[in-house]
């Protein structure tokens, strides 16, 4: 095989230990092998760098083993050594034979003859703000969990609220959890519902619970808790929002997008950043997506095409998004109305959600923002389809011509 870098480093990624192996192809031909190990510390980091770098190493390839090479490609991006993180199922040794050392020797193989490509690494400033993103994504799920265990306590107690509004979070029923909460009257509680739908008898009805200490003491502290979650959550909204101002441009153009608001935007730059150059095309950022089918063919034979593996971050934001857009009047609804007939919600949800993120390449990358084409989705499914149903109807007789023949 050809090589295609002559100076090569492949680290073995520990959490406190770092085995390196260097191969320097000479002018004769003959591989010149170095091998070393450093710690975890960021003193031993600048030496590694420092060490590489007197290598004039060309190329260095890490295995992405959990977070523990984020550390190490920082240091490396510091001192300007140009490395790859890649993916740990490409480069899996043969079993039996793994050592720190045998992997670190691997990886610079792999390496020196082209046979690894290097996974997508956002710049420093998006991989600090994927820490606040994903945070915030923990957060809602954590305030979502604590306004489900409010309702839950509220029915152990015999109030029925829940079964008479449409939020039990909504403007009106907050108010009237907190009257139960401080002790009121429910005649001061009815006086708290505003424009509701159900009568006052029935709310009377609803309120009527055995709401003892205990619950009132748990809703209280629940109550304290969602308000401190949701305060919380504002911050971090205005900042990651103060946070896009560099990507401003970007920013705008993402919430053009069906479906797509203001925190939706800066998630999905987030992972994806503004630079499509990066993957190249819009099926590679599909299939880094995990938005595109799986090839699994074996003998002439189509196996399962269930989604690869990919970025499972932004393809739940990605379905979160078009299970949005297909609500507006937009392509996004007519392509869904077009594909959940034959394929189902969840089918057609991932297909409108690659439909997205290709959509997000293109208009970054021309740098326009999003033009509704109007294309009618089903009357294209009718007239691809239209001569196959018309030749079934007649084979089976329910054809007006053919039934009176």
């Amino acid at each position: 095989m050809e090589t295609l870098h002559k100076r090569v480093a492949g680290i073995d990624v520990h959490r406190m230990k770092h085995v390196v192996t260097v191969l320097i192809e000479d002018d004769s031909g003959q591989t010149i092998k170095q091998q070393r190990e450093f710690c975890g510390f960021k003193r031993d980091l600048k030496t590694l760098a420092s060490w590489l770098q007197e290598q004039r190493v060309e190329l260095v390839i890490l295995e992405s083993t959990g977070i523990y090479w984020k550390s190490v490609y920082a240091h490396l991006e510091n001192a300007g050594v140009p490395a790859w993180v890649v993916n740990a199922h490409h480069v899996k040794h043969v079993p039996g034979r793994k050592t720190d050392v045998a992997d670190s020797e691997w990886l610079a193989q792999l390496g020196r003859f082209g046979l690894v490509r290097g996974s997508f690494i956002p710049p420093g400033d998006l991989r600090e703000l994927r820490l606040v993103s994903r945070y915030r994504k923990k957060l809602v799920a954590m305030l979502a969990a604590e306004k489900n265990r409010l309702h839950k306590l509220l029915d152990d107690a015999g109030i029925k609220l829940g079964g008479l509004v449409a939020d039990i979070n909504g403007k009106a029923a907050k108010a009237i959890v907190d009257g139960l909460i401080d002790g009121l009257p429910t005649s001061e509680l009815i006086k708290l519902t505003g424009r509701l739908r159900a009568s006052k008898e029935d709310l009377l009805a609803s309120l009527d619970g055995g709401l003892s200490p205990r619950h009132t003491m748990l809703l209280r502290e629940l109550r304290g808790h969602i308000g401190e979650q949701e305060a919380r959550l504002n911050r971090l909204d205005a900042y990651l929002t103060e946070a896009m101002q560099p990507y401003a441009w970007a920013f705008e153009l993402l919430q053009t997008i069906p479906g797509i608001d203001a925190m939706a935007a800066a998630a999905i730059l987030i992972e994806i950043g503004d630079d499509m150059t990066r993957f190249g095309s819009a099926q590679r950022l599909a299939s880094w997506s995990a938005l595109c089918p799986g090839n699994n063919e074996s003998a002439g034979k189509r196996k399962s095409g269930k989604t690869r593996k990919g970025n499972s971050l932004l393809r739940a934001l990605l379905c979160e998004v078009a299970n949005a857009a297909r609500c507006t009047l937009s392509v996004f609804k007519a392509k869904y109305q077009g594909l959940v007939v034959r394929r189902g919600h969840k089918k057609a949800i991932v297909a409108l959600a690659h439909k997205l993120i290709r959509t997000i390449y293109f208009m970054l990358t021309r740098r326009q923002a999003y033009h509704d084409s109007g294309i009618d989705y089903a009357a294209a499914n009718v007239a691809k389809n239209a001569p196959r149903w018309l030749k079934a109807l007649k084979r089976f007789g329910y054809w007006p011509e053919t039934a009176a023949a």
